[in-house]
């Protein structure tokens, strides 16, 4: 027997197409369609628009760790007390029927969001964005246990070591306290803080209160410690309908490629223009530094949230090899194209659609401050007594029952009087005049009285006048009066 082995022909490569049944081993290569997500590793950075940031960082967090703390009379300055159905914002009472003072802020809100990402990007997003400031907050503290970027990196790639667990150990902890600080200061505006420390120091809180307290700590602790970019990259819908708002006229943060390509590496004293390279020396800092892991170098991109890291650490490069600062700076499209001045820029931000977002922002401010300042400073709802039918009582009057709820919206006790017509000989039966206590309401018993010939059977309209007998005010609130037949 011949023992010279056989050699099997390799497939043809249409043969591998078709499926063929070839036995040669051959080994195969996985291609997957997602790319694993790599941790970005963002270098710190100093400079004009890292001290902007800080500085609304420090806002930001002044204003919602201390705001709860402020006292206002007897009562905390701002609460959300879902319980009593009604909001406290400094000397505001704001009850459920002011619907529509949170429907205008809301359109405020948006509108003021369009308006602002018409003209300048996404700087909300990079400077006063409550992800961008826990997570600014949050890698200062990573900064500070386990040091810069290739610090960290370097303590990634080591192996456990009890220096490694300290500085990892120490940074959870920082995060964790943070995470509940602000979980804690979140419901301190829906139940008063102060009662609240009481209850968190003595381990004596609601189920509520301990829910809400942790479930905000973690999500701040998780998204502002390991989500960071992914959040504004794929959750958070912004970054996905701002190009809806951009047009070559909006300020974005831009490299000037004319001015900075080709790239590359040269030293101090070497004249770019005899080596036939642009001002970009390609230290990839801009990348290193930017929080989302882009290259801005590449234009504009969604991922991008105009925070200007990149614009700092370039011009601090440019300072360094003796070039003009402003390589990547905030401009336009058309600035770019046209080679604007800054003058030019700003008179080019005034256009239609900028002008219908503020004609818009500013008719629902005027509105609404139109009408918190004539704001009635009580509420009434009348609700007729259905478990009292009309009814005909002595003197042969026919008597109908309602129920009154009074709503003092100021700071003081307030006496109300109330009175009705509509109808022929129609009277208030009993006391009219009620006392309410500050920022409380109140049900009454009102009972009306028409003579028995005064009208006809069926449904008459009637309306209530409730006056305020110590301060200005004056409401009328309609209902019915039902005649039997």
């Amino acid at each position: 027997m011949d023992a010279t082995p056989k050699v099997e022909p390799a497939a043809s490569a249409p043969a591998q197409a078709a499926g063929s049944n070839s036995t040669d081993d051959r080994s195969e290569e996985l291609i997957s369609l997602y790319q694993a997500h790599k941790k970005i590793y963002p270098r710190s950075v100093t400079g004009l628009f890292a001290k902007w940031r800080w500085f609304f960082v420090f806002l930001t967090q002044f204003v919602f760790y201390v705001t709860p703390w402020f006292q206002w009379g007897h009562r905390q300055a701002v609460l959300f007390d879902l319980g009593a159905r009604r909001f406290y914002i400094f000397g505001l009472v704001i009850y459920p029927q002011d619907f529509i003072y949170l429907t205008g802020i809301l359109i405020i809100s948006a509108m003021s969001l369009f308006l602002f990402t018409a003209v300048a990007g996404r700087q909300w997003c990079g400077y006063a964005c409550p992800q961008t400031v826990y997570t600014e907050i949050f890698m200062w503290i990573e900064r500070k246990f386990e040091g810069d970027r290739s610090a960290r990196m370097r303590l990634d790639q080591s192996p456990m070591s009890l220096e490694k667990f300290l500085r990892k150990g120490g940074k959870q902890l920082a995060w964790i306290a943070v995470g509940l600080w602000t979980g804690f200061t979140f419901v301190g505006y829906f139940t008063p803080i102060r009662e609240l420390a009481h209850l968190f120091a003595t381990w004596s809180m609601g189920p509520w209160e301990t829910f809400w307290v942790f479930f905000y700590g973690f999500a701040t602790y998780g998204n502002a410690g390991y989500m960071r970019e992914q959040v504004c990259k794929y959750m958070c819908p912004y970054a996905r309908f701002q190009s809806a708002m951009f047009d070559k006229d909006t300020l974005i943060v831009s490299y000037d490629a004319e001015r900075g390509e080709p790239r590359g590496a040269r030293s101090k004293k070497a004249d770019p223009k005899a080596l036939g390279l642009g001002d970009c020396v390609d230290c990839t800092l801009c990348v290193q530094v930017c929080p989302t892991g882009i290259d801005i170098r590449k234009g504009l991109q969604y991922e991008c949230i105009s925070c200007a890291a990149c614009i700092d650490v370039c011009d601090g490069v440019m300072e360094k090899v003796g070039y003009p600062k402003g390589l990547i700076r905030y401009t336009t499209q058309n600035a770019m194209k046209e080679h604007w001045t800054k003058a030019q820029v700003v008179r080019h931000m005034v256009r239609p659609r900028v002008l219908v977002y503020l004609a818009i922002v500013s008719t629902v401010v005027i509105a609404m401050l139109t009408g918190l300042a004539l704001r009635t400073p009580f509420k009434a709802d009348v609700v007729r007594d259905r478990s009292t039918l009309a009814r005909i009582v002595d003197g042969g009057k026919i008597e109908n029952v309602y129920r009154i709820q009074l709503m003092n919206a100021t700071e003081a006790p307030q006496r109300y009087k109330i009175g009705a017509d509509g109808m022929p000989g129609l009277t208030v039966v009993g006391e009219n005049t009620f006392a309410v206590e500050p920022a409380q309401a109140r049900w009454v018993v009102v009972s009306l009285q028409v003579p028995y010939e005064g009208a006809a059977p069926g449904s008459h309209p009637v309306e209530f006048q409730i006056e305020s007998l110590d301060s200005p005010g004056k409401l009328a609130e309609k209902s019915v009066f039902i005649v039997p037949r």
